[in-house]
């Protein structure tokens, strides 16, 4: 199973960026897995952003990210997005999105804790100027 983020790149406080996570391989039934955003900022632990179950129907967000970040999948295209709007310097990151599942369970409690996910992205950096 392969993740792949895109979409980072530097952007003023303020801005908006949108991130998108292309997940394949073989047998990987793409409607059996949640998909989550973490990210990792220096000198910071991992942080778990956002997250959106395998029906696309229930959305789990960070306090950090709520209101500001909308997580979105396309089925169709075996895509998961992250679209952060009014950005911070304190969003400065590497972010990385993972596959849970398959078909997971109480995933209320688990999509924030990173060792409940199977697959990780190698990362895309977002840096926020002031």
């Amino acid at each position: 199973v392969q993740l792949v983020e895109s979409g980072g790149g530097l952007v003023q406080a303020g801005g908006s960026l949108k991130l998108s996570c292309a997940a394949s391989g073989f047998g990987f039934v793409f409607d059996d897995w949640a998909i989550g955003w973490f990210r990792k900022a220096p000198g910071k632990e991992r942080e778990g952003v956002a997250c959106i179950d395998n029906t696309d129907v229930i959305t789990y967000y960070a306090d950090s990210a709520t209101g500001r970040f909308t997580i979105s999948s396309d089925h169709a295209k075996n895509m998961v997005y992250l679209q952060m709007n009014s950005l911070n310097p304190e969003d400065t990151a590497v972010y990385y999105c993972a596959a849970i599942g398959p078909r997971p369970i109480q995933l209320r409690r688990k999509w924030i804790q990173a060792d409940s996910y199977d697959y990780w992205g190698q990362g895309t950096q977002v840096t926020v100027s002031s």
